[in-house]
């Protein structure tokens, strides 16, 4: 499941048109032969200007049919005996010597796991969650609240695993079952029913969730039917109506499917299909930690994303000419779904995209008709698999790159079908069929790949990027915010330049990147965005001008911040029950030096999180900053409590202590820091600071010492060793801290001299 950060996860799920009146209608034949009726959901309600999901089908049986066949019509399902298909007859699963036993009772179904207090609990499964190649499971744990169980069914193997890596999280936590992670009111309820509503009640920290249809439904992608219904019902009177047949429904485009599949942030409720996917959203843009440097999919950001990058996207190729509206299946099998356009005559639609080719025959895929290595599909969409079990197509339609994948560990499909041959192997390969020329076509990998490493080199490579029109606006977004991530103030111009992109994913680069220059400089790179005509960069433009509280505003630029302030309220309260929303509010309030909302905003953020520790760091420091030290103290004290795994609340509650000049137990706090993170040189130059102002000089030149011993060259710990070295008089260790030193700063004639001054003590002895 994907929450917030992430962006693990719950698969998100296609919004296809589904009608719930396949359920009604089949369980009036179910009902006439004796059997049992579907059950009934108590969340169904039908909201304002909706309809039942049965009126659909009195109309369009066929659709309805079509659609029953698809894994969208068993998005989500009341659990019974007909949607529950794993194993919960007494079944078993061990993960770290936590055992969770699955039964039912009463007809019902049951999990025997850990709760949130850690002890073994049952908790009653509500409903399934998915169909395959997984199937999860809601169990109800009160207040309103639906957990996702972290263990779920194999559909295809049929056996039980667990979704997490490494050990599993400690009940209370974030990322245990019953933490805000696997909270389907707060991170899946979006993509899999009708109109879902989280309803959520900040004053009792629960909720009051409910949705028009347990699954998608129709009305999930034509919109609410209320109109519609009296349309047709009019007409079926004989009233007078209108003859438009699609009266009151939404125009359904390529919004309706990446409203779910793609890796964004909810920006404000009510979305509609036909609304404009930017004002509701905020994709994410092609960040290192989300995508290969060449833009292929690396963790778990569903299709938007890749898909914008390609140039299919940009010929105006949509979801729907691949897929099957109502099906959701592939409209042909094989090659043929890929030489309806790229033949040797291209539809008319596309003529002047040039797709036109003989691609299909093994002159160009250089594998036999039919075989494996012959189809479209596993050459130009990689597949990666995600929740362990459910393998998942990269959208972007790369051409192969073995010498990229050789460089920057980018995927590609020679080697991941021909297992055990390396990249240098089927890069001389492509040499064969294809002569070198292929190693020089144009990629953006060489500059997100230097950038993902600081390379100041790449910035130039990136400002091409930006300018480039021919490029997606998805890259070039992406590009600017990276290149502002490296260059900082020195990339003031092209941050300013690119706000003014008719693009606007290229002025949403821009407004993100904005957070990366000095606060001085930002007002003059994206001041205009605060009006821009598209909600998610409004939103990016004032959150990066959040900590710049002396903008200076006036008249219409003064109105602008106060209208896009708005927009970014309507966001936060849209993700209400989202800790990291609230604390990142948190943290623009206290820019904007409204510490009373702020401090409010925190302590939100912790009822809703109590592990979030950079909500409880941020609250500390808002204290330290408005001289409340004994608070600041107290609240890194509460934050360790909570969670005393962190090194940072460790490191800033030794801070704390020492402006309570509580130097012991500093130290200890200081001691704790780096034992939990030790390769952080920051905690290690404070930790012998620290002792160094206890009258434990020795033991501070100790630790700085093992440290340098370990490899670490870190500047104001090597700075540190060598004022302790002279103030011991241990030359011979400081010329070492010291020669260190210089490699970093050969022009610096200070370190030069006390090189000299240090040799000539030596040798005088």
């Amino acid at each position: 499941m994907r929450g917030v950060r992430a962006d693990v996860g719950l698969s998100a799920i296609l919004r296809v048109v589904f009608s719930f009146a396949t359920l009604f209608v089949t369980a009036q034949a179910f009902a006439a032969e004796g059997a049992p009726a579907v059950p009934v959901d108590p969340r169904i309600s039908i909201h304002d200007g909706f309809v039942s999901e049965a009126k659909c089908a009195s109309c369009h049986a066929n659709q309805v049919s079509a659609f029953a066949k698809s894994n969208h019509a068993k998005a989500m399902a009341v659990a019974d005996d007909k949607s529950v298909r794993a194993d919960f007859n007494n079944s078993s699963f061990e993960n770290e010597g936590l055992v969770s036993t699955f039964f039912r009772r009463d007809k019902r179904f049951f999990v025997r796991t850990d709760g949130p207090d850690g002890k073994q609990a049952e908790f009653e499964v509500k409903y399934t969650f998915a169909y395959e190649p997984l199937q999860q499971y809601l169990a109800d744990i009160g207040g309103g609240r639906l957990q996702a169980l972290d263990v779920a069914w194999d559909t295809e193997k049929q056996r039980w695993f667990w979704l997490g890596e490494g050990k599993p999280a400690k009940p209370g936590s974030t990322f245990h079952w019953t933490g805000p992670f696997y909270r389907w009111n707060r991170t899946c309820i979006d993509c899999h029913s009708t109109d879902p509503r989280a309803n959520f009640q900040p004053e009792t920290n629960e909720y009051k969730s409910s949705y028009v249809a347990t699954s998608i439904g129709c009305q999930s992608c034509h919109g609410a039917g209320a109109k519609h219904v009296a349309w047709a019902e009019g007409k079926t009177r004989g009233a007078t109506a209108s003859a438009d047949p699609n009266l009151g429904l939404s125009k359904v485009d390529a919004g309706a499917c990446f409203a779910c599949h793609s890796r964004r942030t909810k920006l404000v409720d009510g979305y509609r299909p036909g609304k404009p996917f930017l004002d509701y959203f905020s994709p994410a843009l092609l960040r290192p930690d989300l995508y290969f440097p060449d833009g292929q999919i690396l963790d778990e950001v569903f299709e938007y994303g890749s898909f914008q990058q390609s140039k299919m996207a940009r010929a105006g190729v949509t979801c729907l000419d691949c897929h099957t509206q109502h099906e959701a299946a592939l409209k042909a099998q094989g090659n043929a779904l890929c030489t309806q356009c790229h033949t040797k005559l291209p539809p008319e639609r596309f003529v002047k995209f040039n797709p036109g080719g003989d691609f299909d025959t093994p002159d160009h895929t250089r594998h036999p008709v039919g075989s494996t290595g012959a189809q479209c599909s596993n050459c130009h969409m990689p597949e990666r698999i995600y929740m362990k079990v459910d393998p998942r197509r990269d959208h972007s339609f790369v051409i192969p790159r073995p010498d990229l994948s050789a460089a920057y560990g980018t995927p590609n499909a020679c080697t991941t079908c021909h297992e055990g041959k390396t990249n240098v192997w089927a890069a001389e390969t492509m040499d064969k069929w294809y002569g070198k020329a292929w190693r020089d076509r144009p990629t953006t990998a060489h500059a997100f790949a230097g950038a993902a490493q600081n390379d100041p080199v790449s910035i130039e490579v990136l400002r091409k990027i930006v300018a480039d029109r021919e490029q997606a606006g998805i890259v070039r977004g992406s590009a600017v915010a990276a290149m502002s991530r490296i260059g900082g103030a020195n990339t003031i111009a092209d941050v300013k330049t690119a706000a003014g992109d008719p693009d606007p994913l290229v002025r949403l680069g821009a407004a993100e990147a904005a957070s990366n220059l000095a606060p001085e400089g930002r007002l003059d790179a994206i001041g205009k965005l605060l009006s821009d005509e598209t909600r998610a960069v409004r939103v990016a433009a004032v959150t990066a001008l959040g900590s710049t509280p002396s903008l200076g505003l006036l008249g219409d630029a003064r109105k602008d911040f106060d209208t896009a302030v708005e927009d970014l309220r309507a966001y936060v309260r849209a993700n209400a029950d989202v800790a990291e929303t609230q604390n990142n509010f948190g943290t623009f309030l206290f820019g904007q030096q409204r510490a009373d909302e702020a401090e409010k905003a925190f302590r939100q953020a912790i009822v809703l999180d109590p592990a979030l520790s950079g909500a409880r760091i941020n609250l500390a420091e808002l204290y330290r900053a408005t001289g409340q030290n004994e608070k600041s103290e107290q609240a890194y004290a509460e934050a360790i409590a909570a969670s005393p795994d962190q090194a940072d609340l460790r490191y800033g509650h030794a801070l704390s202590l020492v402006r309570q000049k509580a130097l012991p137990e500093a130290i200890r706090e200081l001691d704790e820091a780096v034992r939990l993170d030790p390769g952080n040189s920051r905690y290690k130059t404070t930790l012998a600071i620290a002792l160094d102002s206890a009258g434990r000089t020795p033991d501070a030149l100790t630790v700085l010492d093992l440290a340098i011993a370990g490899g670490e060259t870190d500047a104001d710990l090597l700075g540190a060793a060598i004022q302790y070295g002279l103030k011991l008089r241990r030359y011979p260790e400081t010329l070492k801290y010291t020669e260190a030193l210089a490699r970093q700063r050969p022009d610096d004639p200070q370190l030069a001299e006390l090189i000299r001054q240090l040799r000539a003590a030596i040798g005088s002895r």
